[in-house]
């Protein structure tokens, strides 16, 4: 995959696909380990690679680039501590990426896409539609990035930043494998998480690779009325085709599903939506995992109010079904759920 000067990209190459690169430089398989070890600690030139020869690494430069990711912004949430980053990507387009710090570890929430084209109802990253994909390289640059900046060690991937992951399918897997390496990030798939809203034929597609992650389902209203109203998507997928993939991927894969549900004041947070929702999901083993609105100027939309969302919390718990609430995580710097944007952040 050449760039604009008609190099590769070398940080998007598989172990293997490195060593089959070197092999025809007539380099043995130990010189490729090296090099993939150095991009796995997001090092920025060859001249940094130190345990290889100069005229290798004067070689390198001249074949492959290292696509690396600049830091324009990092903002730090004064509540949580919680913090954001605004990456330019090497062709001058940018995207968010969010740090989340707790007990049992680190998280990096990262960006799939440059915008995205499912125009949900609520959501700040589909407004001005989408640009382009991202790379697997620049995926991994953003867990690296954010790694180094923070002086952090990353120990879990959320796939839920700006863009729909399966929409970028196989760049997407390309990154799960190369953060997955041993020699590499060394990311357990059990330790990453993905989100889709819903596109069934990759749902499918991705039950078949048969991972270990976890596949969370922006689902937000459980029939086809309330749901089409908030995510055009329904349209193309409506909810009783998703539920059968949901239930499809489950029986591939044994990982239990987890269900996003963004409540949005007078629109889905009715006692009525909950039994709905309580009855389309109890005995599947399912989790919901609700979310009060996050505030989007431009969406016109607002989150239901604490009492409304405990009590549609009950209503699911006694119909059967295992609920949690999220906390609200960085919404004080617009670093929270649907609020990552493409482009420059406002002010800057």
């Amino acid at each position: 995959m050449p760039d604009g000067s008609g190099k590769k990209d070398i940080k998007a190459m598989l172990p293997a696909e490195l060593e089959a690169e070197f092999k025809e430089l007539g380099l043995l398989g130990y010189r490729a380990a090296q090099a993939f070890r150095w991009l796995s600690r997001g090092v920025t030139s060859f001249e940094e690679m130190s345990d290889l020869p100069r005229a290798l690494r004067q070689e390198l430069d001249e074949r492959y680039v290292i696509p690396c990711l600049r830091m324009l912004r990092r903002q730090t949430s004064r509540m949580d501590g919680t913090e954001k980053f605004l990456w330019e990507l090497p062709d001058g387009e940018s995207v968010e990426t969010v740090l989340m710090r707790y007990k049992h570890g680190n998280s990096v929430c990262i960006s799939s896409q440059v915008g995205c084209r499912m125009g949900c109802a609520f959501c700040a990253s589909t407004i001005g539609g989408k640009v382009r994909d991202l790379t697997a390289s620049e995926m991994l640059d953003e867990v690296l990035r954010t790694g180094i900046a923070a002086q952090a060690e990353i120990s879990n991937i959320v796939l839920m930043g700006i863009g729909e992951p399966l929409d970028n399918f196989d760049n997407v897997m390309r990154f799960l494998t190369l953060v997955n390496e041993k020699e590499g990030a060394n990311i357990g798939m059990r330790h990453i998480s993905l989100s889709t809203c819903g596109l069934v034929e990759a749902i499918d597609k991705l039950a078949g690779l048969h991972l270990q992650l976890t596949l969370s389902v922006s689902l937000h209203a459980p029939d086809d009325e309330t749901r089409s109203k908030l995510m055009p998507v329904n349209r193309a997928y409506g909810v009783d085709e998703l539920y059968a993939a949901c239930e499809r991927y489950f029986q591939a894969t044994g990982r239990r599903i987890s269900f996003e549900y963004a409540m949005v004041r007078g629109v889905n947070d009715t006692p009525r939506h909950a039994r709905l929702l309580a009855g389309r999901l109890r005995g599947t083993g399912s989790h919901v995992n609700l979310i009060r609105l996050n505030h989007v100027p431009e969406r016109g939309l607002e989150p239901s109010d604490e009492e409304t969302v405990r009590a549609f919390a009950g209503e699911l718990s006694a119909g059967g079904v295992t609920v949690t609430v999220r906390r609200r995580l960085g919404s004080d710097i617009d670093a929270a759920c649907g609020q990552l944007r493409r482009g420059r952040m406002r002010g800057s």
